[in-house]
């Protein structure tokens, strides 16, 4: 990938804002009967004016306390739910009109959930996604090569995805993602639940993804670990509002751990 390509933004976002308006019911019997029949809400305002830019080939780490906005930043990056109000670009496309274009470029991993299926061996489910994504035969058997090898796991391919531990089973998940060679991988919790080695065998295999195949990588996490070793940039978010974005090692340098990040960054943003 040569320069000028590795300079481009592939994702751009400008005053970016999500309001969610929900309903507010009062306490008790009397509360909820009134609800039926009067409604009361209030607005809520998840994401606040973000600015958010991203250049092709970049490996981004996303923090923030739970409730921060990073889940619905990330849901508004790929598509999910639209923005109530401000710009936003990934690769050329306003996500939410999920347009095919579009689909066929990302990919999302979360730790949390998972899209391989449990019954299939590994081969049969990476042939499955091979029809989803429609990917050429040759394209389809050099990628899986490169992944396979990349991740050491020839032996698993015929193993069934139920039998196979949360390390191996993360692995999976990651080569399903990247197998159509997506410009952009959303990644959430990625080693959540795994053991030091695994979580160290999955950091060393994005690093390489990033390098090797020039990857644009958005990583959230709660493990400092991944944030620190994999991403060279963080953006940190909290009540919606970007409070930092910078040099990884700059901002562990000033704020030292993360309660210190996420309550004096937020003092100096």
């Amino acid at each position: 990938m040569n320069n000028q390509i590795m300079n481009e933004m592939i994702i751009e976002t400008k005053n970016l804002t999500k309001v969610y308006r929900r309903f507010v019911k009062k306490e008790g019997l009397r509360g909820s009967i009134e609800g039926l029949f009067k409604r009361e809400y209030e607005q809520k305002e998840a994401v606040s004016g973000i600015d958010f830019n991203v250049r092709e080939g970049e490996f981004i780490g996303l923090i923030g306390p739970n409730g921060a906005g990073k889940t619905t930043l990330i849901k508004m990056l790929t598509g999910i739910i639209a923005p109530t109000s401000g710009e936003i670009s990934v690769m050329g496309y306003y996500p939410n009109n999920m347009k095919r274009g579009f689909k066929m470029q990302y990919a999302v991993v979360m730790g949390q959930k998972s899209q391989l299926f449990m019954e299939l061996t590994v081969n049969d489910t990476l042939r499955l996604f091979k029809e989803i994504y429609e990917i050429p035969q040759e394209e389809y058997i050099r990628t899986r090569a490169f992944f396979t090898e990349l991740f050491d796991v020839k032996e698993l391919m015929e193993v069934q995805v139920r039998t196979l531990s949360l390390g191996e089973r993360m692995k999976m998940e990651i080569i399903v993602a990247l197998l159509h060679n997506p410009r952009v991988l959303f990644l959430d919790e990625p080693t959540i639940g795994l053991d030091a080695i695994a979580a160290n065998q999955i950091r060393r295999f994005l690093k390489e993804v990033n390098q090797k195949k020039k990857t644009t990588i958005v990583l959230t996490s709660h493990y400092m670990e991944d944030i620190r070793t994999l991403c060279g940039r963080t953006v940190v978010i909290n009540h919606g509002k970007k409070i930092y974005d910078g040099g990884t090692e700059e901002m562990f340098a000033r704020y030292h751990d993360v309660e210190r990040i996420y309550k004096e960054a937020e003092q100096d943003a």
